[in-house]
């Protein structure tokens, strides 16, 4: 622990001074992040590292499972993470990331994992839906292949789950938010994003686009279509 405490003092040190403008601009002028990424607080994925993010280029928030609850009436910090990211600093992309060899799935997949973590419990609710598409949607699927499964289909759930929040669902109809699924390998370094248009993720390449998970478009469902009001 003194070993991490004292690079504190190497940041003051060596970084700081070499970054000072960065960091003055941003004190003076605020912070205006291109996206908002939700990932699994594994100490193992760094949200900046892999995205080679500056300071000042991310809103992240952090938790076990990379979870987004659905909209309640119960205050939460990721439900308030969300509302300020998209009403008060403009996101325009959020980010969903999930990663192999997550504790969080190892243990929905296996609750008695979570004997004497009531809490945790409680919280892997939000992800029910994952592990009852592992189960029912994958009848030969290897025992060690569970827990990878249910990460990626966990992002797909949590994708959902934040569509239900009124500052997103806003944004979708205005067309200003595009929506991303990721699965980080850690042992691999690379990145899987979740294909909208197929239902599946696929290998973020370099001569690729990234596949989005939903696009930025206006969504009005109320709106009529050109020819109906034509028929009028």
């Amino acid at each position: 622990m003194n070993e991490l405490i004292g690079r504190v003092l190497d940041f003051q040190r060596d970084v700081f001074p070499i970054r000072s403008d960065l960091y003055e601009r941003l004190a003076t002028k605020g912070q205006s992040p291109k996206a908002l990424m939700i990932s699994c607080a594994d100490s193992r994925v760094v949200p900046e590292e892999i995205m080679r993010a500056q300071p000042g280029d991310l809103f992240v928030c952090r938790n076990a499972g990379n979870i987004v609850p659905p909209f309640s009436q119960a205050n939460g910090g990721v439900t308030s993470t969300v509302e300020f990211a998209v009403e008060a600093l403009g996101v325009r992309d959020i980010i969903v990331c999930g990663h192999s060899d997550c504790g969080a799935m190892k243990a929905l997949m296996n609750p008695a994992m979570m004997d004497g973590m009531p809490n945790v419990a409680a919280w892997l609710r939000h992800s029910t839906a994952a592990r009852q598409v592992v189960e029912t949607s994958y009848p030969d699927i290897a025992p060690e292949d569970r827990a990878r499964t249910a990460a990626l289909e966990n992002v797909v759930v949590q994708l959902t789950h934040l569509r239900t929040h009124p500052s997103v669902a806003a944004g979708i109809a205005r067309g200003e938010l595009t929506l991303h699924g990721w699965y980080f390998d850690i042992q691999a370094g690379g990145v899987l994003a979740l294909d909208g248009d197929t239902g599946r993720f696929r290998q973020i390449e370099h001569d690729q686009p990234i596949p989005v998970a939903l696009a930025a478009q206006p969504r009005r469902a109320a709106e009529q279509p050109a020819y109906a009001e034509a028929a009028e």
